[in-house]
């Protein structure tokens, strides 16, 4: 293999009679192939947990969190971003995701935009600031869009996580830390929405959660931060006051209305016994951890 050839183009000499199999031996094929994607994760376990360290952190400060990729990498960044303001009530500027191509590249391939490192760079430029964190999502980590504005971060200052299945590529090299989850051959050759992608998934649901949890926006295993936009939602919060607190359903439904809707307030009031504004300045105080704040009543 030479070192232009990415590990995840290599072919799987098992798969020799991919098109032959039954129906139920072409699932359990490829099962295994995705089993070993979870397998590839989990060897990538301390790398994780640094990352997520240097993620909170960051954001702790007052950074922005943002991620790239092309292809179904770019498309798991913008998921990922996308699901950390509802889940954990984060300020959604603060979680910015780019893919090569732009947002039609969501929905249908954008061919060569992949390769124009320029227009990478110019992202990172035109949308980071020292301090920030910057996720780079490459299957093969040798994405010319990717590799670009990784190059443009580490001259802002921007601090560099990649996230790739190749050990030897040019992103692991580059960025500041590596997330290297040796997937290998692809059950389809090549096709690195399969075995790579589930990795990139897991890796990054895994990452910015782990960050969420340390930044205190859960409490215990709870999303207390979650923001009630449609009636699940709504549902859910008064579910939530109504396990921290020995409100029934009405009395907890008229407290999340007095904390304009906020779990965490309205918990953090109840078992206080503060009002909204004394129980916001509590939260505020703490860092906007729960436990904190209900581990400063039991201490006085």
């Amino acid at each position: 293999m030479t070192a232009s050839f990415a590990s995840t183009e290599a072919s799987d000499p098992r798969g020799h009679d991919l098109d032959l199999l039954t129906t139920s031996a072409l699932i359990d094929r490829l099962l295994i192939h995705q089993q070993h994607a979870l397998a590839a994760v989990e060897c990538a376990r301390v790398a994780i947990g640094r990352a997520s360290e240097v993620l909170a952190e960051s954001l702790r400060n007052g950074g922005t969190l943002h991620y790239i990729g092309a292809g179904t990498s770019g498309r798991l960044g913008v998921l990922d971003a996308a699901e950390l303001p509802p889940t954990f009530g984060f300020d959604p500027r603060r979680a910015r995701a780019y893919i090569a191509g732009g947002a039609r590249a969501l929905t249908r391939a954008v061919e060569g935009a992949e390769d124009v490192g320029p227009a990478g760079a110019q992202v990172i430029r035109e949308a980071a600031r020292a301090g920030d964190v910057l996720i780079a999502i490459s299957a093969s980590g040798r994405t010319p869009f990717v590799l670009a504005a990784v190059d443009e971060a580490r001259l802002l200052n921007v601090q560099t996580i990649a996230l790739t299945s190749d050990a030897a590529s040019p992103l692991a090299a580059r960025a500041e830390l590596a997330i290297v989850t040796e997937t290998g051959a692809e059950a389809i050759a090549g096709s690195t929405r399969m075995g790579a992608g589930t990795a990139q998934k897991v890796v990054l649901s895994l990452l910015s959660t782990a960050a969420m949890i340390q930044l205190g926006y859960v409490y215990q295993d709870a999303m207390v931060d979650l923001r009630a936009t449609n009636a699940k939602l709504r549902l859910r919060a008064v579910r939530l006051v109504r396990r921290f607190t020995d409100l029934d359903e009405p009395a907890a439904a008229a407290l999340l209305a007095r904390a304009d809707g906020q779990v965490k307030l309205a918990i953090a009031m109840e078992l206080r016994g503060l009002g909204v504004d004394a129980a916001r300045a509590e939260l505020q105080r703490a860092g906007g951890r729960l436990r904190a704040v209900l581990d400063r009543s039991c201490a006085e």
